[in-house]
């Protein structure tokens, strides 16, 4: 997790597009990585788009070891992070960069020239500060961490969206902060009045 990390939004966006919107897949989406996801987009715009899976937890890969890993905290610190932070899952956000880390949160924290705000519920930090802060009890109220990210170069997601492998919905603090990942795919299609039981791999995009 490195400060430049930031730079890969900041070329792309943000723009008059999407970000602060979710995407879902949909059922004929059969990509390993983008089955039944739910990808909240960061930054879009005519350069591309880069976005976060929110519902697929990283196998193996504990919040509190990570910090220890990235020497944010000291091993005898480790029994001492409680609460939120002890709490926190570690995402899989996505094939690309997936050694690097990427923060959303909720917009109660900033760090100068490291955070980018997407909208008015969510910023983005892709430095360490916001690790730190979390884990000594100075982060925001609402974060998520994910290793690695969804890009997509200009016009694909566009292509995509018009092949029937995305459907758009609304972004809300529970469908990006909870830690219900089992249900997420579900309540995601919920917010758009989709049952999907009743979606087929055919069904249209909103």
């Amino acid at each position: 997790m490195r400060g430049e990390d930031i730079e890969i939004v900041n070329k792309i966006g943000p723009g008059p597009y999407l970000e602060g919107k979710c995407l879902v897949a949909m059922p004929g989406l059969q990509d390993g990585f983008f089955v039944r996801s739910v990808v909240y987009i960061c930054a879009h715009s005519e350069d591309g788009a880069m976005g976060i899976i929110l519902n697929h937890p990283a196998e193996g890969v504990n919040f509190v070891d990570l910090l220890l890993q990235l020497k944010v905290i000291q091993a005898e610190e480790k029994s001492h992070i409680a609460g939120p932070a002890g709490a926190i899952r570690v995402l899989s956000g996505g094939p690309v960069d997936s050694s690097r880390g990427f923060v959303l949160h909720s917009p109660d924290y900033s760090a100068e020239e490291a955070t980018m705000t997407i909208d008015a519920g969510v910023s983005m930090t892709a430095t360490l500060d916001v690790l730190r802060a979390i884990a000594h009890g100075g982060g925001p109220k609402d974060a998520v961490l994910a290793l690695g990210y969804a890009g997509w170069s200009p016009g694909q997601l566009e292509k995509e969206i018009l092949a029937n492998s995305w459907m758009i919905c609304p972004a809300d603090p529970l469908l990006l902060f909870d830690q219900d990942y089992g249900s997420k795919y579900a309540r995601a299609l919920g917010g758009i009045g989709v049952d999907l039981r009743f979606l087929s791999d055919e069904a249209g995009h909103a």
